[in-house]
Order: C-alpha cells, then sequence, then structure tokens
C-alpha cells in the first residue's frame, strides 16, 4: 500500500525544509525525505560552520588598524567550539522539531523517484511507497566535486565538509582550488596558525570582477600564504610525511592535509531519474528546469537549489524554493501563474541579478553582472570605479582602509546592471546594490537615495558623480 501527499519532498536541507513549508502554509500536505542530518549542507558542512570559524578571525583583523584598539589573542579551542555551536553539534533535533512544528512530515532514509508522481524510500526498516497527488521536488543539493587528477583520491584530500568541520587545525595545508570555498578556507586556516599553500588552475575568484581576486591574493600573500596561480596540479601522493602535490612548473608542494575545492557536483546519481525517461534529464547531471523551477516535459516534477545548477548559493535555492512552493500550490487550485519576468512563481533573478558574498578578508561582495559579462551580453555600458578608502565612513571604519566599488551602468537604460564591492566588512552594503539591480533603479533615482553621512554607504553618491564626469 503507497501513502499519499500533496507534495513530496526529496531533500531536507534549506531549499527542500522551504518548499515544503510554503506548499504546508498554502493549504497542502508535504513530507520530506532525508537520509542525512536535516537541515542539509548549509547548516552543518558549509555556511554556517564556515563563518562561525571566520567571523573570530575578521573582528581580531579588524581591530588590528585601528588606532586606540589593542586586539586580542585567538583562542583556537574557543573558535572551534564556536564553529560547534553554530551547527548545534552536528544534530538535527532543532530542525526536525521545526519541522514538526510547521506541519511537515519526516521520513529518514534513501528516495527515489520510480515511477510518474510516484517515490520508494529506503529506510532501516525496508522500503516504503509514497505517492503524490500534485509534485515531486528535487531537492538533493550538491557535493564536492574531486578533480580528475592521479592520485587524489588514494590520498583521501579533504572536501569542504572536512575542512569546515575539522577538531584539530593542521600544521599545513594545501588547497587545490580558486573559487569561495578555496579563499574562504585559505584565510580562516592561515588565520588559525596553519601554513597555507594554494595552488590555482587560473586566478583566484576568476568569475568576479579581476580586482577582487587580485586584492585577496594580495592580502593572503602578506598574511603568509603562498599563492600559485595559474598552476596545474598533476600528480598528489601521501605518505608518513604527508601529502605531497606535483604541479606542471616542477613543484613539489608537500602539506600535513590536502583540502580539494575545485567546485560542486549535483546529487542527482541515485535518486531514480534513469527511470523516468524524461528527455535532458540524466542521472548525475544538474536538471534543467524553466524559470518556475518545472522540469519540462512533466507537469509535477520540479528540481529547486543546486540540483538544477542555476545558482549554487543557499539563499538562491531558498529564493527558488519559495517561488516553487507557491507555483504547486497554485497549480493545485487551477489558479492564474505568475510566471511572467519578476512575477511571484518565477526565479527570475537567477538571470542576472545573484548576490554573492565571499567572507575573505577582505571580504568580496558583488551582485548583477561584471564588466566582462555585460558586453558579452552586447550590453552598452559604462564602469565606474571608486576608491573606497576615499570615503570618510571608511577612513573611521579603520586607518588606511583599502577598498574598491564598481557599478556597471546600462547607458541605454541609464540602470545599474552590475556591483563589485571589496573591503573589510563591505557584505552588509550588498543588499542596496541588489535592490537598485533587481529594482531597475534609474539613475536619476538614485541621485534622491541619499547615503548617510559618515559612512561606507557613501561610496554610492562618488560613484554617481564620477559617473556624471564620465558621460560628461
Amino acid at each position: 500500500m503507497s501513502e499519499e501527499y500533496d507534495v513530496i519532498v526529496l531533500g531536507g536541507g534549506a531549499i527542500g525544509e522551504n518548499v515544503a513549508d510554503r506548499a504546508v502554509q498554502g493549504g497542502l500536505t508535504a513530507v520530506v525525505i532525508e537520509s542525512e542530518l536535516v537541515g542539509g549542507e548549509c547548516s552543518y558542512w558549509a555556511c554556517m560552520p564556515s563563518k562561525a570559524l571566520l567571523r573570530p578571525l575578521q573582528a581580531r583583523w579588524a581591530a588590528q588598524p585601528v588606532r586606540g584598539v589593542t586586539a586580542g589573542e585567538i583562542d583556537i579551542e574557543e573558535v572551534l567550539a564556536r564553529r560547534d555551536s553554530f551547527t548545534s553539534e552536528w544534530s538535527d533535533a532543532g530542525q526536525v522539531d521545526w519541522l514538526r512544528s510547521a506541519g511537515i512530515d519526516l521520513i529518514r532514509g534513501h528516495g527515489r523517484v520510480t515511477a510518474e508522481r510516484e517515490v520508494t524510500i529506503t529506510t532501516d526498516d525496508g522500503e516504503r511507497m509514497l505517492k503524490a497527488r500534485h509534485a515531486v521536488a528535487i531537492c538533493t543539493g550538491s557535493a564536492a566535486a574531486l578533480a580528475d587528477i592521479p592520485g587524489l583520491v588514494e590520498a583521501e584530500p579533504w572536501t569542504s565538509r572536512e575542512a569546515t568541520s575539522a577538531e584539530h587545525v593542521p600544521e599545513s595545508l594545501a588547497i587545490i582550488g580558486g573559487g569561495a570555498v578555496a579563499v574562504e578556507m585559505a584565510t580562516a586556516f592561515t588565520g588559525l596558525g596553519a601554513q597555507v599553500t594554494v595552488i590555482a588552475r587560473g586566478t583566484l575568484l576568476g568569475s568576479m570582477e579581476p580586482f577582487a581576486g587580485e586584492r585577496i591574493t594580495a592580502k593572503l600573500r602578506e598574511r603568509g600564504v603562498k599563492v600559485h596561480l595559474h598552476t596545474e596540479t598533476t600528480r598528489v601522493r601521501r605518505d608518513a610525511d604527508g601529502v605531497t602535490l606535483f604541479t606542471a612548473d616542477g613543484d613539489e608542494i608537500t602539506a600535513a592535509e590536502l583540502l580539494v575545492a575545485t567546485g560542486r557536483q549535483p546529487r542527482t546519481d541515485d535518486i531514480g531519474l534513469t527511470a523516468l525517461n524524461i528527455d535532458g534529464v540524466k542521472a548525475g547531471e544538474y536538471i534543467g528546469t524553466d524559470d518556475t523551477l518545472l522540469v519540462p516535459g512533466t507537469d509535477w516534477l520540479y528540481a529547486v537549489g543546486d540540483a538544477n545548477g542555476r545558482a549554487l548559493l543557499t539563499h538562491q535555492g531558498k529564493y527558488q524554493a519559495r517561488a516553487a512552493g507557491d507555483v504547486i500550490v497554485a497549480r493545485s487550485r487551477d489558479e492564474v501563474i505568475a510566471d511572467q519576468q519578476w512575477g511571484r512563481h518565477v526565479a527570475t533573478a537567477d538571470h542576472g541579478a545573484v548576490p554573492q558574498v565571499v567572507f575573505s578578508e577582505p571580504e568580496a561582495a558583488s551582485v548583477g553582472l561584471t564588466e566582462s559579462a555585460a558586453r558579452e551580453a552586447g550590453r552598452e555600458i559604462e564602469v565606474v570605479d571608486v576608491d573606497l578608502g576615499s570615503i570618510a565612513g571608511a577612513s573611521l571604519h579603520a586607518e588606511g582602509y583599502e577598498g574598491m566599488a564598481r557599478m556597471i551602468i546600462d547607458t541605454e537604460r541609464e540602470l545599474v546592471l552590475g556591483m563589485t564591492f571589496v573591503g573589510s566588512d563591505v557584505a552588509e552594503m550588498l543588499h542596496a546594490a541588489t535592490i537598485a539591480v533587481v529594482g531597475e533603479v534609474p539613475i536619476s533615482r538614485l541621485w534622491h537615495a541619499v547615503p548617510a553621512y559618515p559612512t561606507m554607504s557613501e561610496v554610492w553618491l562618488r560613484l554617481l558623480e564620477q559617473y556624471g564626469r564620465q558621460s560628461a
């Protein structure tokens, strides 16, 4: 006998929780299937523990250049204990209680889609079959991808999970990769006393404006991190002395531990996709969707969050989850679907208004299009740069403050297409830029958004003034 729910959600991370919650708030029944910890990657091995590791270091570094303040020392045991508290000691009891309070059922086990609107779950007690009246949502997330390097698997490297949950700080750490995970973990472990080496095939933070990676590379090197750019790792070996990396340049780099941060891959390889026979849907690959997160060729299957590959960020996945949960409810009632651009039932922002923060020191924060992306899209643009250190609020924030802000302006429509900030504590300035991009606020109107003095947000006025001079 099969059990019936209106909505079945595969994956109990933040995205799955939000899909189920929106469905239940809309009057539907929902169940979440999860084989690991409810709360998912972000809660236990990514966003929360990594930022908990970084925050004490950032606070110390922020205090050091402020005249009149003596920065304290770092207590590594307390830093790790603080990290543990933010993961609830890797217990999901609180998350499970929240599911129950929200009216969402939970089944522990591994779910596979075995037919249209049908999910079979393997549990410790055997198998259970569920039927969905309206929708099945794939919210299984992503896992760290290991590069195809001889000897790498045998060397038993850390991924982001082992790095963020480490019980000790190794004497030395080599990191393969140049993205956000590599940069943040290099920042964290050098701040905790490890000798860190980064080996990147290109530059650091290559998807952001070039100056972001350049400034962060310089600061990491200043703090003692050895950064090898445009370097290929050709072989890895672990022995009694640790892990040795061999590069195409002929270098041999030895460290106590190795972290591989070379990207993510979707966790879609063992969830029954091959049985569905849906065009374009393949096991182990990202699942394509329309902007309502519905898988084309179906009227019941949704892919939300990292599983669809649209924007591999927790906040963007939760944004998609709100749209997906609401549209599932609307379709169940045969209501009109708001699927026009920026409508309630679509994830329009995925295409050109995705905010991202890299919590290094300095921080890098961006939203919208970079200069190169805007030019590739054929936009007529003006690039406006302002030295953040010239802003009164920044000089008060810290002596010798260094940072930069870049605004990408669509000169045909006089709108902001993108913003990038680099500097200490710039993350909290990003949402204003996100509103400007998403809201398509005209430049003429931005002049009336007066930044308080003396704050770092005064950079908005300086950017507008600079644009006026450049376009005169």
